[in-house]
């Protein structure tokens, strides 16, 4: 079973709660919307806990360092399942801060099957959208963290 962790910032500005997600780079996205973006997060590796996981993707992701953060600032989200057997475990972080976003790279074949290897950022995008937006704008099985999120800061 593949496993991955992430963290969801969140904020409030203008009395409004948002959160923080993430495009996803290269041309097969580069013209699509809603329904693809993301939370940050990846694969846990061996020996890694969830939270240092999710604390690592979202710098390899966003440029964003929270390392030196207290666990017990953040918020336990739990586990989504997607269809094909992966596991997703949410973390929530509070974040009022501007993030100057920079995503890694990766190397992607396109066009697919060619051979031809190019290099392309992980995430071209990065932004802040309130809790309606980011219904829209996320991944259909991830949005469904966001009412968990609500509850939690009830």
């Amino acid at each position: 079973m593949v496993k991955s962790a992430g963290v969801l910032l969140f904020r409030t500005k203008n009395k409004e709660l948002e959160v923080f997600l993430v495009h996803p780079g290269g041309p097969f996205f580069a013209k699509r919307d809603n329904g693809i973006w993301s939370i940050p997060k990846g694969g846990i590796e061996e020996g890694e806990s969830d939270l240092d996981a999710g604390k690592r993707e979202l710098w390899e992701e966003t440029s964003l360092h929270l390392e030196d953060e207290p666990e017990t600032k953040f918020l336990d989200l739990g586990t989504i399942k997607y269809s094909s057997g992966k596991q997703l475990h949410f973390f929530a972080f509070e974040y009022n801060d501007e993030i100057d976003f920079k995503s890694i790279t990766t190397f992607i074949e396109f066009p697919y099957k060619s051979g031809t290897k190019i290099e392309i950022p992980e995430n071209d995008q990065g932004g802040w959208f309130t809790i309606q937006e980011a219904l829209v704008k996320l991944n259909k099985t991830q949005a469904t963290v966001l009412p968990r999120l609500l509850d939690l800061l009830k």
